[in-house]
């Protein structure tokens, strides 16, 4: 049973009734007079503080919190009661507890007020925010995990292409440097190496810039990493995702880039954002792979209030009962692939402010996707994307 302090006063309800009452509670009871003095301290809070009520009845409430709260909260609680001002009563406040072994945890915290013969008194009702904060922070982990593996899947589904790609300049690199070994093995000893042969390294050089561009950019786009945001030109980032797609696309598709000039600069997560691009040229360049001559087109522009990029393809368009679940995860239309694509690059849009819409097109037009991307708030700081 429930220990309360001879101070609490309910002439409506027996005593017995109310402990039976507050011990039953899942969450933590709490109730103090005016002078911050716990009266009440049920048996869900007994668990949560690690003390028993008989401990803490009688003490100050900051034996509860952390340092940094008790030191300011006999002040709060005594400017609250000789004021009147009601900032301590309401629903839903996060704050802080302190274990009896010293450890601190996440609560939320409500507060009502109750005038009664004793005095006023305070009634604060308590849970325990640890299991929902590691439940968010799986569920964060878990997002995370899925954009990986939906930029690993995409990956997956080019290697073929990409290690055709690579072979070329890696091959003409082999080649070119044969050519200097030979031209080298023609010089007289103490001669100075042709200007065909510098010619030739140069060559090679370039070659093995390009392979290792494109095995940095494929690195870059699977690597497991936290988001981090900068302000960035947008141009760019469509420039090098539609490049790295064009490495795996087949042959005589068209991409036609139509980018604007002096974009104001987004604040992005850079891989996120070209995923997204990723996934919506590789499915408009499958949208129109049976028209006569297949066609994307790929835009960026400015709007009242965001950045916009556009994928449109020319080809049959999205049947109208496929629109509705368009982005839901696992719902593809298509023979192979995990159905992800769409839903991750909507929730990408949507985790930077912005959206992703689309016009399904159909009756002779291709279907249109558009990413929305807001303007940055004035004093955003360049380097990581947040307010000063």
């Amino acid at each position: 049973m429930i220990a309360i302090s001879p101070q609490l006063a309910v002439p409506s309800v027996s005593d017995v009734r109310l402990s039976t009452l507050l011990d039953t509670a899942v969450d933590g009871i709490i109730v103090i007079d005016d002078e911050a003095r716990i009266l009440v301290f049920n048996q869900a809070c007994e668990r949560l503080f690690g003390y028993a009520a008989a401990d803490v009845l009688g003490q100050n409430l900051k034996c509860l919190m952390p340092l940094e709260y008790a030191e300011k909260h006999d002040n709060y609680v005594a400017n609250y009661v000789r004021t009147g001002v009601r900032k301590i009563i309401g629903i839903g406040r996060e704050v802080r507890g302190r274990h009896r072994d010293g450890s601190v945890f996440p609560l939320e915290l409500s507060v009502g007020e109750a005038n009664t013969p004793e005095g006023r008194q305070f009634i604060g009702i308590l849970r325990d925010l640890r299991a929902r904060r590691e439940a968010e922070q799986r569920l964060t982990e878990l997002q995370g995990d899925l954009l990986r593996m939906a930029r690993v899947s995409a990956m997956d589904e080019m290697g073929a292409a990409l290690a055709h790609e690579l072979n070329q300049p890696l091959t003409a690199l082999l080649l070119y440097l044969q050519a200097v070994e030979r031209s080298s093995a023609k010089q007289s000893d103490g001669q100075p190496v042709s200007q065909t042969a510098l010619s030739i390294l140069q060559k090679a050089i370039n070659e093995a810039e390009r392979a290792s561009g494109i095995v940095q950019r494929m690195r870059h786009f699977v690597e497991k990493r936290d988001p981090v945001r900068h302000l960035l030109d947008l141009n760019p980032l469509v420039t090098e995702a539609v490049d790295l797609t064009l490495l795996a696309s087949r042959p005589g598709t068209k991409i036609t880039r139509t980018l604007a000039s002096n974009l104001p600069p987004v604040a992005v997560d850079a891989v996120q954002i070209q995923q997204v691009v990723v996934n919506l040229v590789r499915n408009a360049i499958d949208a129109a792979k049976h028209a006569e001559s297949p066609d994307v087109r790929v835009a960026t522009g400015l709007a009242d209030d965001a950045v916009l990029m556009t994928v449109e393809d020319n080809g049959p368009g999205i049947p109208p009962e496929s629109v509705p679940g368009l982005f839901k995860a696992f719902s593809s239309s298509k023979g192979s692939g995990l159905g992800l694509g769409l839903a991750i690059s909507r929730t990408i849009a949507q985790t930077h402010g912005g959206d992703l819409k689309v016009d399904p097109g159909g009756n002779g037009r291709g279907a249109c996707f558009t990413l929305q991307l807001p303007l940055p708030s004035p004093g955003v700081d360049e380097r990581h994307g947040k307010g000063n």
